[in-house]
Order: structure tokens, then C-alpha cells, then sequence
């Protein structure tokens, strides 16, 4: 496996209050919300506004994260999956998210292009396509953003063999490991189907979209470029046909009438809260958010979207507020210093004599 995730480990938990009461599963159903969770955190998929959910849910009954040093768990190096096992719950739930590998790579082209070898000597994306063994070399650092990222970030092998033996193991393997894989393209659909599993509201997942990148930096390609991103990511391509399938077989166990139901509720409550708590009711290009805190970090060629909040807000709301729109690396911050105090002045000695 590779660290390229947000492992979250879940604790005890304390009642909270939700306007959308309705929407919480009834005790009749026979569930508990589960609370010990690992999200495998997948590039350009989405995986940011996951993570705001999470965030949100354990920082508001102050639950326990398993938390980097810094902001990664050592990407792209790869560790023992024994590390993990160490630290969450046998009872855990494991899930991940998928994009489309068309969107995903042409999302990594704009983003990493300054970092990739084999994006950086390229001229543009279909430059890159028209050949891409001119520019890209296995094994340079950085290039496993160039090729099957989906397949790197699950810590998947390449296949042995030109067979599909391999393929189809592989991913047999990961169907026993993880309980539930959401598609990017059907956001609403997927938090619909990871509110059921894990006993949670409606209201516990609703989310604004993070890392957006701006309309005007995304490339619009041409069918014979998509064919050809498919073909180049390849194994990505099995893996996310392969998660395409299951999830919409779950949705069909689901109900699609029941699921109609509860992805307008979500995107009318998602709606509701975005003119309640937005300036400009939706998202801005950083140059309009003032405030350090919840200006998302800025990284690639194009402009990441953030949200800057009412300044009419009533302290309860803005509170709210902030959480739905805090990017991930600040609240990541905030998460440290709770779970991390700095010992009080006092005590600063008997620390120090502790760690020696």
C-alpha cells in the first residue's frame, strides 16, 4: 500500500444537535453510526471534500484522527499495511474514492505538471498524448502522477504478465478490503450511499465541493484524447470500471426511488446552507478570500477555489460556517493543536524530563 491517504481512527462519541433531525436514521433500523473509519485519500478524485466531512464529524464530538507529522504520511513512499493495523480498530470501515481516469489525468496534467518530469517536458496535454514514452520515464521521481495514479494510490502492483489474471486479483483483493468505493462523478449519490453505511444523517454529510479548480483551467478534450488517456491509464482504467459496477449495483440494492429522494434533499440542504453562509453564495477565486484560515493552498497552474463566509453571521452560524469551508491543511492544523496541546508553562520541565 502507499501513504497516500488521510487515515482516520474514530473515538467515543457525544450527542450533537442537527437541524435536519428528521433526516437521522431511526434507532427502529437497527444501526449505530460507526465511528472508526479509514478513508484511503486518492488523488484528484474529489477526496478533499470527503475528508471536510470527516473532519467535521470527528472534530464535533472530539473524536481521535490518526494525524502526520506534517500533512502526509510520507507520500509517495511505501510503508507496511501492519503500521495501520496497529493503530485503527479491527472494526473499522474502509472506504476510497474513483474518478474517471480521462478527468482525473487530465486534472493531474494541470495540478503536478510544475513537479511531473513527464508532464513538465511536454509542451501541453496532447503533446503529451501524441507520445507519451518520448516523455515519460518509470521510475523518475514524481512520474507515478503521469501513469495509473488510482492503481499507485491503492498500492497496487503492477500486473505480472500481459494477461488480466493479475488485474482481476488485484482488485478481488481490494473488494475484500474495502467496504465501499464512491465515484467522483455521482458525489451526491455516493454520500447518499456512505450516510446508509455508516448510520449517519443526511445532514452529517452534506459538504461544499473543495480543491476546486477554476472553469476556465480545465481542458476540454477531444474524444480521440480521451481514447487515448484510457489506453495510456489502462490499469486505471479496469480499476475504475470495476468500481463503476459495484457501485451502481449498491445503488440498485439501495433503491433508485429511495435514492432520488434523499440526493434532493441533499443538494436542497447543500443549496440552503450555501446562501446561508457564503458570500457571493458559492465559490470565489482566492484573490477574493481575505481570510488565511479558510483560503485553500494554492498549488499548479490554475486557481483553487475557496468560500468566504457571510460577514452578517451570528457567532453560532459562523462557527458552522467556517468548518463546512475550512480547507484541509488548515483544519489539519486545528485538529493537531487539540489532540497535541503544548504542555502549560508550568509543566515544561516535568515534559522535558519525560522525554528523556
Amino acid at each position: 500500500m502507499t501513504i497516500g491517504f488521510t487515515l482516520q481512527l474514530l473515538g467515543i462519541s457525544f450527542q450533537k444537535r442537527v437541524s435536519l433531525s428528521q433526516l437521522r436514521p431511526s434507532p427502529s433500523h437497527g444501526c449505530q453510526p460507526r465511528q472508526h473509519l479509514v478513508f484511503l485519500k486518492t488523488h484528484k478524485t474529489g477526496s478533499s471534500t470527503i475528508v471536510n466531512i470527516l473532519h467535521r464529524y470527528g472534530d464535533a464530538r472530539g473524536l481521535r484522527f490518526a494525524l502526520p507529522t506534517r500533512y502526509q504520511f510520507s507520500y509517495p513512499n511505501l510503508f507496511q499495511a501492519r503500521k495501520v493495523q496497529k493503530v485503527v480498530s479491527p472494526d473499522s470501515f474502509y472506504f476510497s474514492i474513483v474518478r474517471d481516469p480521462v478527468s482525473l489525468a487530465e486534472s493531474a496534467f494541470s495540478y503536478y505538471r510544475g513537479v511531473v518530469p513527464a508532464f513538465r517536458h511536454a509542451a501541453s496535454l496532447p503533446a503529451f498524448l501524441a507520445s507519451p514514452q518520448r516523455f515519460y520515464r518509470p521510475g523518475e521521481r514524481g512520474n507515478h502522477y503521469a501513469r495509473n495514479l488510482l492503481w499507485f494510490d491503492f498500492g497496487l502492483d503492477p500486473p505480472v504478465g500481459p494477461g488480466l489474471g493479475s488485474i482481476k486479483a488485484a482488485l478481488a483483493d481490494l473488494d475484500r478490503t474495502f467496504h465501499l468505493v464512491l465515484l467522483t462523478e455521482h458525489m451526491d449519490e455516493s454520500l447518499v450511499l456512505l450516510r446508509d453505511a455508516l448510520c449517519w444523517s443526511l445532514e452529517e454529510v452534506v459538504a461544499f465541493r473543495h480543491n476546486l479548480r477554476s472553469p476556465r483551467a480545465v481542458s476540454r478534450l477531444r474524444p480521440s484524447e480521451a481514447a487515448r488517456l484510457r489506453a495510456w491509464n489502462h490499469l486505471d482504467w479496469h480499476l475504475y470500471s470495476h468500481f463503476n459496477r459495484t457501485f451502481w449495483a449498491r445503488v440498485e440494492q439501495f433503491g433508485r426511488a429511495r435514492m432520488a429522494r434523499e440526493v434532493a434533499l441533499l443538494q436542497e440542504r447543500r443549496a440552503e446552507l450555501m446562501r446561508h453562509c457564503l458570500r457571493g453564495g458559492g465559490p470565489l477565486e482566492p484573490v477574493h478570500i481575505a481570510d488565511e484560515g479558510i483560503r485553500p493552498f494554492q498549488f499548479g497552474q490554475a486557481p483553487i477555489l475557496g468560500y468566504a463566509l457571510q460577514p452578517s453571521l451570528l457567532p453560532g452560524d459562523r462557527e458552522g460556517c467556517r468548518r463546512l469551508v475550512t480547507p484541509e491543511l488548515q483544519y489539519k492544523d486545528l485538529l493537531d493543536a487539540k489532540q497535541f496541546p503544548p504542555p502549560l508553562p508550568g509543566n515544561r520541565s516535568k515534559a522535558a524530563g519525560n522525554m528523556q
